[in-house]
């Protein structure tokens, strides 16, 4: 056991003479760091991968940020103006801001970072929709007009996680949203410098503080207020063994873990060295993806079999365990948030095999194999696919699930090549709550056809119901408008929500800072 463990530096420098060898100088303060993944896609905007959000969050900016109350405020806005009729916004950015090749940050970088980012996230196509014009007016401001008032701009403007709308310079964002930005293109103006020379995948990737990155004023509060770098360098390394993770954190060879196995936090909460925090209270949600367009899932009976099989505690307790980090909870939205609610879900989730073996046979399925991707690297996802699987299984489908690292799954996906010609039936993931709080902002919810996430969905009723509920500002009105999405949900599958589980992040007692928020980010940091 001890030989297994002993260190896990050395087990990944092993693998790669000098891995570790481009050290910061001595006098340096460097935050060793092992994240749920490793980075081998550069570009946030291509993907929805948490990690690459990770990654933007350390390199880019955003115009607006949530705060610790889920409260939107500005970020590299200075100040925002929005007329009586509610029709035109203007935005004009804050002072001091500049690329990491010492450019300025200007309204046309805004502007073009804005259409590219909208272009693939389900809220700012939304968005876009509702926009007549985007121009710029001077070098530090631009003007948004509306056809009609539209009640998520700053929602949008500010959303938290993937897809993140982090500004790029204009000649990056003007890349197809469609293709990935090149390495050389990683440049943002935010707090921490990508080190493009010591970019290593499969080992580590390297941040450096950005001198000259400016600050907001206000206390940092969730993804919002003021960035204050108080380390040197941040280096994410990527070890894949989840006990080696831990070994590595106990003997100090790293000083924080993003996501502890859990079925070692219990070894963890003993370690007198160590410290969990639970730093996203509001937790998370795994889904069970589909991909519209292959047979037999582009038939909407077929996909309400899915959800009439499953049963979500059987995912929580395969990936989760402790019934103290996860909740069944059938709400779409997120339990314990507004726009929770079981309406139009009676009749699924109940893992009733019989009947949907029953409605597979009304629905014609005739026994075509389910490429189910199964992601194997990380721990919270491992043990999901073969769960689908079963429940999958005993309804009446024929299965073939098909193993693969977490970076493979999320360039696969993207694919819509027969399944059998190296595409895909369904997989699994997880959204952070912040990710789904709303109709709007939940991707897989994004019915639009092509101009949807990977999977594709095409319905023009939930599509109705969307756009509904981005005009709405009453409370009420949108909680009804929700109760009438979940029910035509129900009926034509876009995902499936299997539960809700939560994670702590473990670090050594010597680092402090942490912020609570969805995302792990490293401003604010302090590592004694």
């Amino acid at each position: 056991m001890f030989s297994f463990r002993k260190s896990a530096l050395a087990i990944v420098a092993a693998a790669s003479v000098g891995a570790f060898a481009a050290a910061a100088p001595a006098q340096a303060q460097t935050l060793k760091v092992v994240m749920h993944s490793d980075v081998k896609i550069l570009d946030p905007i291509w993907t929805t991968a948490y990690i690459q959000r990770n990654h933007g969050y350390m390199v880019w900016d955003t115009l607006f940020a949530m705060d610790e109350k889920f409260e939107v405020k500005p970020q590299m806005v200075d100040k925002y103006d929005v007329s009586a009729d509610k029709l035109t916004w203007t935005f004009t950015l804050r002072d001091g801001l500049e690329w990491h090749d010492g450019k300025p940050v200007t309204a046309e970088d805004c502007v073009a970072s804005i259409k590219r980012w909208a272009a693939r996230d389900s809220m700012g196509q939304k968005m876009m929709a509702s926009v007549a014009d985007l121009k710029v007016v001077d070098p530090k401001t631009f003007v948004m007009t509306m056809k009609e008032p539209y009640g998520l701009v700053l929602q949008s403007l500010g959303k938290p996680s993937s897809n993140v709308p982090f500004m790029m310079p204009k000649r990056v964002a003007e890349t197809d949203p469609n293709t990935q930005i090149k390495l050389e293109d990683v440049v943002g103006s935010g707090p921490f410098i990508f080190k493009a020379d010591e970019w290593k995948p499969g080992e580590k990737t390297v941040y450096v503080k950005n001198a000259k990155y400016k600050p907001r004023a206000e206390a940092p509060s969730g993804l919002a207020g003021g960035k204050v770098v108080k380390v040197d360098r941040v280096e994410w390394i990527w070890i894949p063994d989840v006990q080696t993770q831990v070994g590595a954190l106990q003997n100090g060879e790293i000083d924080m873990l993003e996501s502890p196995g859990h079925d070692l936090l219990p070894l963890l909460a003993k370690d007198k060295n160590v410290k969990l925090l639970s730093f996203n209270p509001t937790g998370n949600q795994y889904a069970f993806r589909f991909n519209s367009l292959a047979k037999p899932f582009d038939n909407p009976k077929i996909r309400h079999a899915v959800f009439v099989a499953f049963a979500q505690e059987d995912f929580l307790k395969a990936t989760i365990g402790d019934p103290q980090w996860y909740k069944v909870c059938k709400a779409p939205f997120v339990c314990g948030t507004p726009l929770a609610t079981d309406a139009g879900m009676a009749d699924v989730l109940n893992g009733n095999a019989a009947k949907a073996k029953q409605l597979l046979t009304e629905a014609g399925y005739d026994g075509t194999p389910i490429v189910l991707m199964q992601s194997t690297d990380l721990q919270v996802l491992t043990n999901l696919a073969p769960v689908a699987k079963a429940q999958m299984e005993r309804a009446g489908f024929k299965v073939d699930m098909v193993s693969m690292d977490w970076q493979t799954l999320v360039a696969r996906r993207v694919k819509k090549d027969p399944p059998t010609q190296g595409g895909w039936h369904a997989f699994l993931t997880s959204w952070v709550a912040a990710d789904i709080l709303n109709p709007v902002m939940a991707g897989y919810f994004n019915a639009s056809c092509d101009k949807a996430m990977f999977g594709w969905p095409c319905d023009a009723e939930i599509e109705k119901l969307r756009d509904q509920f981005s005009k709405e500002t009453d409370p009420a009105k949108q909680l009804a408008i929700v109760e009438a999405l979940q029910k035509r949900w129900v009926d034509y599958p876009t995902h499936i929500n299997v539960g809700q589980w939560y994670a702590p992040l473990a670090r050594r007692n010597n680092i402090d800072g942490n912020l609570t928020a969805p995302v792990p980010v490293f401003w604010n940091v302090t590592k004694k």
